[in-house]
């Protein structure tokens, strides 16, 4: 199987840190609605609480992106920009490797969002940190809209990103990829969860580590989430080995396919859908933040003599 790589935070995330928000609540004034001084006499913000996520996260984008605008409907899924730049990081780092250590421009390089969701926030977050290209798929009008108009709001977008619509819910690469097109690397964040369930469960886990779970309560997503973007039939095994099948007819088209892989049990059977796929080349990059363990499996059709210069 494959070896995994890192496992740390990586160490050009620039939240590394512990976040000022004395400085953010002055990027984005209605954070301070939201922050208290804790028993242990630092400054933070209820994460149980979704408002105060929101705009916690929302406050970070403003002031480390140079958005003049962000926003994401009610209910749909607020991410948390430190674990969503450190998937960034790892490929750019990655992709450098896989080019024998040579650095190439960021505007040189294309990037596909596999579901971009509403906050669209693997495209912003990439091409502003650095320069990439981006085409993002979205199934959901709805989403759609929310993503469009972030990218119409702020020049600095414009020019970087496209979002395509996809029409149809089995398919991944399928009217999204055009024919002739070319691109370094796919991303995925894909539902990790097999059932409305499961997700509750989950969250309800997160609350009692809070400490914010009362018996009896129906337990209140901290970071939103529409049931399209928290679980699918099958959960993330079925979602990955669905989207490894899927992209050997697109073998050509993108250098490195790329998933988020939340459970560690998955990874066999994973592995082995990319192995029938005929991919060439998997690898395994462990990453972590706080106290959240995850990993991004990568895979190739393409031999490196067939890497574009």
């Amino acid at each position: 199987m494959p070896s995994p790589q890192k496992s740390s935070l990586h160490p050009n995330n620039p939240f590394n840190k512990r976040y000022d928000l004395e400085s953010l609540a002055k990027t984005l004034p209605e954070l301070e609605a939201f922050i208290f001084t804790n028993q242990y006499d630092s400054q933070t913000i209820d994460f149980a609480d979704p408002k105060a996520v929101k705009a916690l996260n929302k406050a970070l984008l403003l002031q480390h992106y140079d958005l003049k605008y962000w926003d994401i409907p009610d209910g749909y899924l607020c991410p948390p920009i430190p674990g969503r730049a450190d998937y960034l990081f790892h490929i750019d780092e990655f992709l450098t490797k896989n080019r024998k250590g040579v650095e190439v421009k960021g505007d040189l390089i294309r990037c596909l969002d596999i579901g971009t969701g509403a906050s669209c926030i693997y495209p912003v977050l990439g091409s502003q940190q650095f320069g990439w290209n981006f085409v993002g798929s979205e199934i959901d009008p709805k989403a759609f809209a929310s993503a469009e108009k972030i990218i119409t709001e702020n020049p600095s977008l414009k020019d970087k990103i496209e979002i395509r619509k996809q029409y149809k819910s089995t398919d991944i690469f399928k009217g999204i990829v055009k024919k002739h097109e070319y691109y370094d690397v796919s991303i995925c964040n894909p539902p990790f969860h097999a059932s409305a369930e499961e997700a509750e469960k989950s969250t309800t886990r997160k609350l009692k580590n809070l400490k914010k779970f009362r018996k009896g309560e129906k337990p209140t997503l901290n970071f939103g989430g529409k049931s399209n973007e928290l679980w699918t039939e099958g959960g993330e095994l079925k979602f990955i080995t669905n989207m490894a099948v899927q992209s050997k007819y697109h073998s050509h088209s993108v250098r490195w396919f790329t998933s988020l892989v939340s459970k560690s049990s998955n990874l066999k059977r994973i592995y082995e859908a990319i192995k029938q796929a005929g991919a060439k080349e998997i690898e395994t990059i462990e990453m972590s933040h706080g106290n959240k363990t995850s990993r991004i499996v990568a895979w190739t059709y393409l031999v490196s003599a067939e890497s574009r210069d």
